[in-house]
């Protein structure tokens, strides 16, 4: 079950929260093609930024709010707010909305997925062989406080003429545990040989409900003693 369910799906409203935050039956279909829009926009524009997650909100009809977690919120940002304010207006005409951004850095990137799918990424295209970035960033992650990681590559590897994937794990990784808490990251690496894609997926620990039925993180010392 857990290869053939998306981890981060199967815990929406269990111990995830919908990235999205908006209902609308008649304009469910625009509203799916703007937020696909919109993040592809922020990617594209700040690939180097650090971008973990895009949070989106539609109050209203004519205003969209987005959140975006960032490990360089200056890259955003800009000297002085310049560019956010640019890209902001950028965004307005784009989707014919009015559009807030709000910036949010990221406490800890070595234990965000996607951060560290792209650090693998960045790693292959510089050349590194595929095994030691894999094992290199692991070693660092676990050295971060992660529960456990494990990374698969796949793609024409060493300039292979066969494609094959394979697969690096510390740690547990326990994808069938719902309260467990398990981020997942993509990432791809353009070489001269071909794509080259790279899945993570990061163990930090598990939620367990508390009390007034709100999650909360438990440690593993203290999830020994529930």
């Amino acid at each position: 079950m857990g290869h053939k369910t998306h981890p981060y799906g199967i815990r929406l409203g269990i111990n995830k929260k919908w990235k999205s935050n908006w209902f609308s039956e008649k304009k469910a279909q625009e509203y799916i093609k703007e937020d696909q829009q919109i993040r592809t926009m922020i990617k594209r524009r700040y690939h180097g930024a650090g971008i973990a997650q895009v949070s989106i909100e539609r109050p209203t009809e004519e205003l969209v709010s987005i959140l975006i977690y960032t490990a360089r919120p200056g890259i955003i940002i800009g000297k002085g707010g310049q560019e956010i304010d640019q890209f902001q207006k950028e965004l307005e005409e784009t989707i014919t909305r009015k559009v807030k951004i709000f910036i949010k850095e990221v406490d800890h990137p070595d234990l965000e997925a996607v951060l560290i799918a792209e650090d693998v990424a960045s790693r292959i295209q510089n050349r590194i062989p595929a095994p030691r970035a894999m094992k290199e960033v692991i070693q660092r992650v676990m050295e971060h406080g992660a529960k456990g990681i494990k990374i698969r590559c796949g793609g024409r590897l060493g300039g292979a003429e066969i494609a094959r994937s394979i697969e690096s794990k510390a740690g547990r990784v326990p994808l069938q545990t719902i309260r467990a808490d398990i981020d997942y990251g993509f990432a791809q690496a353009l070489t001269k040989y071909g794509m080259i894609g790279i899945k993570v997926w990061l163990y930090r620990g598990d939620i367990y409900p508390a009390r007034g039925g709100e999650a909360r993180g438990v440690t593993s010392a203290q999830a020994a003693q529930v």
